[in-house]
C-alpha cells in the first residue's frame, strides 16, 4: 500500500475518539512532523498500512510491530487502527487486518499477534473475533479520558500451525 502523510488522519482519530487510543491529541499535536515521520517504518516487521479511496485519499490505518528481545520475538502487535466514519462498514479494517495476518505468516518465527481494543467498540471486537482473535483478558480502566475509565479487551491471534510445529519439535527432543 502507498505511503502518505498519516499525521492529519491520526490527529483526527485522537481528537474525535480519545477513548480508543493510548496516545492523546493534546500531546500528539505538539510533536514536530519530522518526529512523526521518523516513527513511520516500512520494514516487514514494523509498518503502518494505509487504506485509500479510489481518489487516493487516506481513509484508514493499521500499524504492526514485532516484539523485540529473544523471548518475545514470536509475538507481534497491532496498534493505531482507525477508519474514517464515512468508510466504516465497507470492509477496510477487515482487509487491512487480513493483510497484517498474511504478512505475519511470512515472518519467520511469528506465532501470535496481539492487540487491545476498548470494550465499548463492539464492531471492532466482532471483526477481530471473525478473523480468529480470542480475548485472553479484560483490563479494567485501561484508559481514563476526562475522568471516565474505559476497559480494554486484550486479544490474540495464534498461527496454530506454527505452535504445533514447535510442540512437535520439543516432543521430538528439540530445544524449547
Amino acid at each position: 500500500m502507498r505511503q502518505r502523510n498519516i499525521g492529519p488522519l491520526r490527529l483526527e482519530a485522537l481528537k474525535n475518539h480519545p477513548e480508543v487510543f493510548g496516545a492523546s491529541f493534546e500531546m500528539s499535536i505538539q510533536l514536530p512532523m519530522s518526529e512523526v515521520q521518523e516513527r513511520i517504518h516500512t520494514e516487514p516487521d514494523n509498518y503502518i498500512l494505509g487504506a485509500y479511496t479510489e481518489e487516493g485519499n487516506l481513509a484508514g490505518t493499521m500499524g504492526f510491530k514485532r516484539e523485540h528481545g529473544l523471548k518475545l520475538r514470536h509475538k507481534g502487535y497491532i496498534w493505531g487502527v482507525y477508519v474514517l466514519p464515512s468508510y466504516r462498514g465497507c470492509g477496510l479494517a477487515s482487509r487491512m487486518l487480513r493483510e497484517v495476518l498474511d504478512r505475519g505468516r511470512e515472518l519467520e518465527g511469528i506465532e501470535q499477534i496481539n492487540l487491545s481494543v476498548v470494550t465499548t467498540n463492539e464492531s471492532a471486537r466482532r471483526m477481530y473475533e471473525q478473523h480468529g482473535f480470542e480475548t485472553y483478558g479484560i483490563e479494567r480502566n485501561a484508559l481514563v479520558v476526562q475522568g471516565k475509565g474505559y476497559d480494554e479487551a486484550h486479544m490474540t491471534y495464534f498461527y496454530a500451525d506454527r505452535l504445533h510445529e514447535r510442540v512437535k519439535h520439543v516432543q521430538q527432543g528439540g530445544d524449547i
